[in-house]
């Protein structure tokens, strides 16, 4: 039973951001109850090893869903082979001011300007620590709303520090178009000190904890190729261990004429597949197979998944194709591999 086609019409009907909170309420109390297979997904095996790490299933959830890490476990309940957590900074904070999160359901699409809203990095790991779940946890970073752009590394570093040992892999997070500058961090000189100081303290960590952490770097779907090149280049040379593509999208065109177009923020969903597998397929041209890929944006079925895989990537994320279609698009992904 669809359990989640059910409720949709119901939770459509709330603000987004209430009926985002209220989903993982209800989601959690599926997981205490034993009722999580209500949810309508079912766990599926399909073993891969991607930065190092062994994968139950190439299939993951990206970053935002849950931004503080607590629902690990009931979301791990849906048939992840992993799960990424986040954005969080070192220090709590608000976000932007509400309404900051807007459907457009007629595009299967998202807009948000939600600002690394979170508890901060402390409480995360707290989550992480009473978590159960056995399986691939990825942490993803960003910087204060309030640090200055020139001491965001520093943020960065902080985080990388914090999550170390309880990060199965840590995302840098330089790609999010709701905090101000943010995405200058992948421009010129910035993306190279940045990446320079990630490696020296990854390398650092390592020898202190006798653990490896993967680092995977996120970037957005609106870079022009030179820009995408520079990347790659830089990843290479760094010895970065992933990239992730991609974070939402400035770009209105697909959805132009909608009442909520002109908001401010990320756009996400359908309307993101293929800007997002065009910077997925470029980045495969330039790391010619020697740094793995993490696809996400616009993956609403199989075959989309089997898109991203075919342009490059090794493994897969979705975000906006649950809101939109629940937790059987997991299994059907995952039986579409």
């Amino acid at each position: 039973m669809n359990t989640y086609r059910l409720l949709r019409p119901l939770l459509f009907t709330l603000n987004p951001e209430t009926a985002h909170d209220l989903s993982l309420k209800m989601l959690k109390l599926a997981h205490q109850t034993g009722l999580s297979s209500l949810a309508g997904a079912k766990s599926v095996t399909k073993p891969c090893t991607v930065m190092g790490l062994e994968f139950r299933n190439p299939l993951g959830l990206a970053a935002g869903l849950d931004k503080n890490g607590d629902y690990i476990d009931a979301l791990a309940d849906l048939g992840f082979g992993f799960i990424e957590i986040g954005t969080v900074t070192p220090r709590p904070q608000p976000g932007n001011p509400k309404p900051r999160l807007f459907r457009l359901p007629e595009h299967q699409a998202i807009i948000n300007r939600m600002g690394f809203n979170n508890l901060g990095v402390d409480h995360l790991l707290k989550q992480v620590q009473n978590s159960r779940f056995s399986g691939i946890v990825g942490i993803n970073i960003g910087k204060n709303a309030d640090t200055a752009i020139e001491n965001a590394r520093e943020d960065y570093l902080i985080g990388l520090r914090k999550s170390y040992r309880a990060a199965s892999y840590i995302t840098i997070n330089i790609s999010s178009p709701n905090t101000k500058n943010l995405r200058q961090l992948q421009q010129g000189e910035e993306i190279r000190l940045l990446l320079g100081a990630l490696k020296e303290e990854q390398l650092k960590l390592q020898a202190e904890h006798g653990k490896y952490t993967p680092i995977a770097v996120k970037i957005a779907p609106d870079l022009q190729d030179e820009e995408i090149a520079h990347i790659a280049e830089l990843l290479l040379a760094f010895e970065m261990d992933g990239v992730i593509a991609t974070n939402t999208t400035l770009a209105r065109d697909k959805v132009a004429g909608h009442p909520y177009a002109a908001e401010s923020g990320g756009l996400s969903g359908a309307p993101l597949k293929d800007s997002a597998t065009r910077v997925v397929a470029e980045l495969a041209s330039r790391l010619q197979g020697k740094l793995p890929i993490i696809a996400a944006g616009g993956i609403f079925s199989a075959e989309d998944a089997r898109q991203k895989i075919r342009a490059g990537a090794s493994l897969v994320q979705i975000y906006s194709g649950l809101i939109y279609k629940g937790p059987t698009l997991i299994e059907e992904i995952l039986q579409g591999f």
